[in-house]
C-alpha cells in the first residue's frame, strides 16, 4: 500500500506564521465593552502588533485576570491556553501574527461558551459557526456567537479574580475535549508548514557549513494583497490573505 503524499505548504511566510488584520467589534456586550469573541488556543501562540487607535485585550490565565492596554506600536503575545478577548476601544486595528499557520483556521481555538454548549459537539459546532459571505445574516450570527462566548467567559473571569481556577481548568479540559479528532489533521498541517520550514533551514545550515550553497539559486520574492476585508472572524473585522495554510478558502462576494 502506498502512503499519501504529506501535504506541502507553498511560499510560506517566515516562520510559516499566519497573518491577518483585525479591527474588534464596536457591539456592546452584556458587560457594556464592545469587542470580540472570548477564546483560546490550544497549541499556538498569537500576536498582536498594533498600527492604529486604542483598545485592550483581556486575558484568562494561571497568572489570574489582566487587562493590557493596546495603543499604535503596542505588541503583545499570549501562550496556548491562554483565554483572550480583544476591546475596541477608539478605532484599534491590529496585525495579528499566528504560530502554525493553518492550524487556527484547522479548528485551534475554542470560544468560551457556557459548560453546556461545551460538553455537545453538535450545539457547539452549531453555536460557532457562521453562514458565508459578509452580509447581515453573518453579522447577526457573528454578534450571538460573542454573546453566547462573553456569556461563557464572564463566569470565568469572576472565579478567577475571586481565586477559583477551577472553572478556568474546566473549560480548558473541555476545549481538549471537543479538539481531539482534529490532531491527526494538525500534525499534517504543521509538518507541512512549520516543521518543514525549520527542516529547510537546518538543510541550508548544513549546505553553508559544507561550502555548498545551492539553495541561494533559488533566491526570489513573493506579493499578495488582501483578497476578502471586513470578514467577521472571532475578534472581529478580519482582512485577509488567500496565501496557503494562513486563512481559510472562501468565495468571492
Amino acid at each position: 500500500m502506498v502512503s499519501a503524499p504529506e501535504p506541502r505548504l507553498a511560499h510560506p511566510l517566515p516562520g510559516a506564521i499566519g497573518l491577518s488584520h483585525l479591527s474588534p467589534y464596536d457591539w456592546q456586550a452584556a458587560d457594556g465593552i464592545c469587542g470580540g469573541s472570548p477564546h483560546l488556543h490550544l497549541v499556538c501562540t498569537e500576536a498582536y502588533v498594533v498600527t492604529g487607535g486604542r483598545g485592550a485585550v483581556q486575558t484568562l490565565s494561571p497568572d489570574g485576570y489582566r487587562d493590557i492596554p493596546l495603543e499604535a506600536g503596542s505588541l503583545v503575545w499570549f501562550t496556548p491556553g491562554t483565554v483572550h478577548r480583544m476591546v475596541q476601544g477608539d478605532d484599534l486595528r491590529v496585525t495579528v501574527l499566528m504560530q502554525n499557520s493553518g492550524l487556527p483556521e484547522a479548528g485551534d481555538a475554542v470560544f468560551t461558551f457556557p459548560p453546556g454548549v461545551l460538553a455537545d459537539p453538535e450545539a457547539y459546532a452549531a453555536a460557532a459557526s457562521l453562514p458565508p459571505g459578509t452580509g447581515p445574516a453573518t453579522e447577526a450570527a457573528a454578534r450571538r456567537r460573542r454573546d453566547l462566548a462573553v456569556e461563557g467567559y464572564l463566569g470565568l473571569r469572576e472565579a478567577l479574580v475571586a481565586g477559583d481556577d477551577g472553572p478556568y481548568r474546566a473549560f480548558q479540559r473541555a476545549a481538549a475535549r471537543l479538539v481531539r479528532d482534529k490532531v491527526p489533521t494538525w500534525r499534517a498541517l504543521w509538518r507541512a508548514g512549520a516543521l518543514a520550514t525549520a527542516e529547510r533551514t537546518g538543510a541550508q545550515l548544513d549546505a553553508l557549513a559544507d561550502g555548498e550553497p545551492a539553495h541561494l539559486a533559488e533566491a526570489t520574492a513573493h506579493e499578495a494583497a488582501p483578497t476578502r476585508r471586513g470578514g467577521f472572524g472571532m475578534c472581529g473585522r478580519r482582512d485577509e490573505y488567500a496565501l496557503p495554510g494562513t486563512t481559510p478558502p472562501h468565495r468571492p462576494e
